[in-house]
């Protein structure tokens, strides 16, 4: 390190010295090799995130179906999942137990990223 640093200092000074202006060959790939790990350490990170991203939006999917049903179910409906044509049954696919109140848990799995889930309902905490 000590080698390269004394090296980088020995071409500043002799550009000094010339009158020349700008970064030398050695620098510049020196700023590329960092700006590569850099890159390295990123990706990884960002993919992790949006995957936490997909998780935390399925499991909020889960729990407004879980709400939906909840609230037919205490009005004596049936407590059939959303319609097809609902917004959120474009992103997710929705299974789970809908029979009562009590055992009442709502699985939403992304379509986008199947391994992307979460549930919801009173039913469920005894599952966890």
């Amino acid at each position: 390190m000590r080698t390269i640093r004394r090296l980088i200092e020995a071409k500043k000074r002799e550009r000094e010295e010339s009158g020349e202006a700008g970064f030398s060959l050695i620098e510049l790939i020196i700023v590329v090799v960092i700006l590569g790990i850099l890159v390295a350490v990123a990706i990884p990170l960002v993919g992790n995130l949006q995957h936490a991203a997909e998780e935390s939006a399925a499991e909020a999917a889960a729990a407004n179906v879980a709400t939906q049903i909840a609230s037919d179910l205490a009005q004596g409906g049936t407590g059939a999942l959303p319609v097809e044509a609902d917004e959120i049954s474009k992103k997710y696919t929705f299974t789970g137990t809908v029979d009562k109140l009590e055992t009442l848990c709502v699985t939403a799995t992304s379509i986008k990223d199947t391994t992307a889930s979460g549930t919801a309902g009173p039913g469920c905490a005894a599952d966890d």
